[in-house]
């Protein structure tokens, strides 16, 4: 099963990054909510993907926020799962924060797909009240297949 997820990223120090063909850009210490969807053959595997690359246990860089989560200044600290529903960018729209402009957002018209979130605000606190379902540690996305 795949659907509309959305990730939440502290990043404990400002950091300048290439992020593929969008080039570099600076990103401000902070928290971050990252917005994708899974509607491929592997679901919800993408989440596992992103938290493997996100403890070092993946190097390769295929989305995005992968370039952001590799970094050692990142962490990846929730996941809010919207199974079955394609809400990625009405979430990127509609969830607290400022899009960085280009990011995550190649194959659509949103201005990005990443937020940098207000003060005081975390992100998947903002998913779940919008409906979603969190991750706890030990889940994978693989358990949302069941």
């Amino acid at each position: 099963m795949g659907g509309t997820y959305v990730l939440d990223i502290a990043l404990a120090r400002p950091v300048t990054l290439v992020v593929g063909a969008l080039g570099s850009h600076a990103f401000d210490a902070g928290r971050y909510a990252y917005v994708g969807s899974a509607f491929g053959p592997g679901g919800f595997a993408r989440v596992d993907r992103h938290r493997e690359l996100a403890r070092g246990e993946r190097d390769v860089r295929h989305w995005h926020v992968d370039y952001l989560l590799g970094h050692a200044s990142a962490t990846l600290t929730g996941v809010v799962t919207f199974p079955g529903e394609d809400r990625e960018c009405a979430l990127a729209r509609t969830l607290p924060g400022s899009a960085v402009t280009g990011f995550g957002a190649s194959d659509c018209d949103c201005r990005g797909h990443l937020l940098a979130a207000p003060d005081g605000t975390t992100p998947t606190d903002a998913a779940a009240e919008a409906g979603g379902v969190a991750l706890g540690d030990g889940e994978t996305g693989r358990s949302l297949e069941r």
